[in-house]
């Protein structure tokens, strides 16, 4: 389903990502991880379009999206998230997954005075869909929540809720257990694990969180100093020496 082909990013003098290249298989849940500064946030925001690669090509579905925009890519399916979550802090939960669908009507000013009966339609049924995923999410006793209120967790859940109200297919997760006490982190494992099992969705995961990668993931990929080390299963990828040595000096307990 993704395909990286050499891919580098240079920030100046500075080489954030060295070459790497791995693929990624339509409905796994691939973890990504790494020491920090190992470059993966710079890998997520090539493939989201983001960033523009220095060198190297990336394949989304058979077709060279290099160099096509973020906007076009999200349209194709292909949606992150952040480990800091982006939402709009004084709408309210629901509002905040209404204003997720790309081309409603009511965004154009015309269609508002010629054909609001158009308009009123596609609202109520963004808004059906909103109640639906805050129910998916448990979160419908805060729909009317500024949110910006939420907790942590709660806002991790909001990020994902917006993958949600897209035509997601595969989506990029950075670090959703950041910040997240273990009840909620418990209930965020088992929305991405539905979301994979039930609708298809392909995610690749970023995260510190050993339990939570060898939980949900097949495949690994560890990067450290901007070069991928080993793509395998948890089991392999773990007791590799290379990778050992990447996390030396991370936090021992819990890291690998």
């Amino acid at each position: 389903m993704l395909e990286c082909k050499q891919v580098s990013m240079d920030f100046g003098i500075f080489r954030a990502v060295d070459r790497c290249s791995f693929s990624i298989k339509r409905g796994e849940i691939t973890g990504l991880i790494g020491p920090n500064g190992a470059g993966k946030s710079t890998m997520f925001n090539m493939i989201a379009g983001a960033f523009r690669c220095t060198s190297g090509q990336i394949f989304y579905e058979g077709e060279d999206v290099t160099r096509q925009s973020t906007d076009l890519r999200f349209h194709k399916g292909l949606v992150r998230t952040f480990q800091i979550p982006h939402e709009f802090q004084h709408l309210t939960v629901i509002e905040n997954l209404m204003m997720v669908p790309p081309g409603q009507p009511g965004e154009g000013l015309l269609n508002n005075w010629f054909s609001p009966g158009r308009v009123a339609a596609q609202e109520a049924e963004t808004f059906r869909r909103a109640r639906e995923t805050l129910e998916f999410l448990e979160l419908t006793h805060v729909a009317y929540e500024r949110a910006g209120r939420l907790s942590g967790g709660q806002k991790k859940l909001l990020e994902l809720g917006r993958t949600v109200m897209t035509d997601a297919k595969l989506v990029l997760l950075d670090e959703p257990a950041a910040g997240v006490n273990r009840t909620l982190l418990r209930k965020i494992e088992e929305k991405i694990q539905y979301l994979n099992k039930e609708r298809g969705y392909t995610f690749i995961l970023i995260e510190h969180d050993m339990e939570m990668i060898e939980k949900l993931c097949g495949p690994i990929i560890c990067m450290a100093e901007g070069k991928v080390l080993i793509q395998g299963d948890f089991h392999t990828v773990r007791s590799d020496p290379r990778v050992l040595e990447a996390y030396l000096g991370e936090t021992q307990e819990g890291a690998l």
